[in-house]
């Protein structure tokens, strides 16, 4: 039995919105992530160092020597 053309253009349209949905979601997370790190910032401004973005290298103990 084919498939009412009608029904073939509504479900294109439904997957369109889903698709936008999703961008602005994700568009949307992004902006809050961006204010996060600039709230950030700006409270630990000034500060006697700057933002470090890396994390040190571990550190391990000398072995004792014998």
């Amino acid at each position: 039995m084919p498939v009412p053309k009608q029904r073939v253009v509504e479900d294109e349209l439904e997957e369109e919105e889903d698709e936008k949905s999703k961008r602005d979601s994700d568009e949307a997370h992004k902006r809050r992530l961006e204010r996060s790190l600039e709230q950030g910032l700006e409270d630990t401004f000034p500060a006697s160092d700057p933002v470090n973005v890396t994390q040190p290298a571990p550190w391990h103990r000398e072995k004792k020597r014998k």
